[in-house]
């Protein structure tokens, strides 16, 4: 419901934003085709443009009263883009405990889930099918094909250069960017999990991932944002395949991250290189380490 809830809000800031008084709106299926979303979630936004005076609804004619402000609109922190729902419950859905190579992902199901329209699904579904994780059968499914040694460490080959470059723009930026604030907040974070990491050592990924995503958004390179997808599920989910010993390796990855961000902070270009490449490699290892052990013999001593 809360994954559905943030799609109703996302899309009906998008069409209410959109609104000009005395304009007539088309069907239902009409507007969840423009958006993106199922029919049910379309005809919330109808309820609710009704319900706040922004459109009269009288059967199937809809005309707006007035132009929606920003009062009418879901507040920021409560939205999010609609590609980025998509992706969490998909993330979700392959990584969880009975995921396994030759489960089937049912476009249908998973828009069903989401509250969204499986279009929307269908084409996150094909871009995201470039890195080889899934692959199309007919009928609206799609296989998960598994993760081998060798993707693994083609996919690790490849991370190291783009956040080796990434971690290098980030110590360069101006002491007023954003960036910097957001750091902050990260390091504080990492504080905070490590007080209490007997309760919250689960909750790492999560804060791994954000973490990463801040240092590659310094290179403001579409290219290195785009990677970031397969980097997302294999890295910072990959305890999913293996939870032996999590606590111990959330925490030393902890640590490794407060090294990497005291680096960052001091905009030292070698001091930076050297905790990016100490903590990928470690990244590294523990990925290996993580796979099936039929694919991992033998892998944790790679550098």
């Amino acid at each position: 419901m809360a994954r559905q809830n943030t799609v109703f809000k996302e899309a009906f800031n998008r069409y209410a934003a959109a609104l000009r008084a005395d304009e007539t709106l088309p069907s239902e299926p009409d507007i969840a085709a423009k958006l993106g979303i199922s029919r049910s979630t379309a005809r919330a936004i109808l309820t609710r443009l009704d319900e706040e005076g922004i459109i009269r609804w009288n059967k199937r004619q809809k005309v707006v009263l007035r132009t929606p402000t920003q009062a009418d609109l879901f507040p920021s922190e409560e939205t999010d883009s609609l590609h980025n729902i998509i992706e969490r419950s998909f993330m979700q859905r392959i990584l969880s405990d009975d995921a396994a190579p030759g489960t089937q992902i049912n476009e249908l199901e998973l828009a069903r889930e989401i509250g969204t329209g499986t279009t929307s699904v269908r084409e996150f579904l094909i871009r995201f099918s470039r890195f080889g994780l899934i692959e199309k059968r007919p009928n609206s499914h799609w296989i998960l094909k598994g993760f081998t040694r060798e993707f693994a460490l083609e996919l690790a080959e490849v991370r190291e250069m783009f956040e080796l470059h990434s971690a290098a723009e980030f110590g360069r930026l101006p002491e007023e960017n954003e960036a910097w604030r957001a750091l902050a907040e990260i390091k504080a974070e990492h504080h905070a999990m490590l007080d209490d990491l007997d309760r919250r050592y689960k909750e790492f990924s999560a804060l791994d991932e954000r973490f990463h995503l801040l240092i590659h958004g310094a290179a403001k390179n579409r290219f290195i944002a785009d990677f970031y997808d397969a980097i997302a599920i294999v890295f910072h989910y990959h305890y999913q395949w293996n939870k032996a010993f999590a606590r111990e390796r959330n925490e030393r990855a902890i640590h490794e991250h407060l090294d990497y961000i005291a680096a960052l902070e001091t905009g030292d270009p070698a001091a930076i290189d050297a905790a990016c490449r100490v903590h990928l490699r470690s990244a590294r290892q523990t990925l290996l380490q993580s796979l099936p052990q039929s694919l991992g013999d033998g892998e944790a001593h790679e550098k």
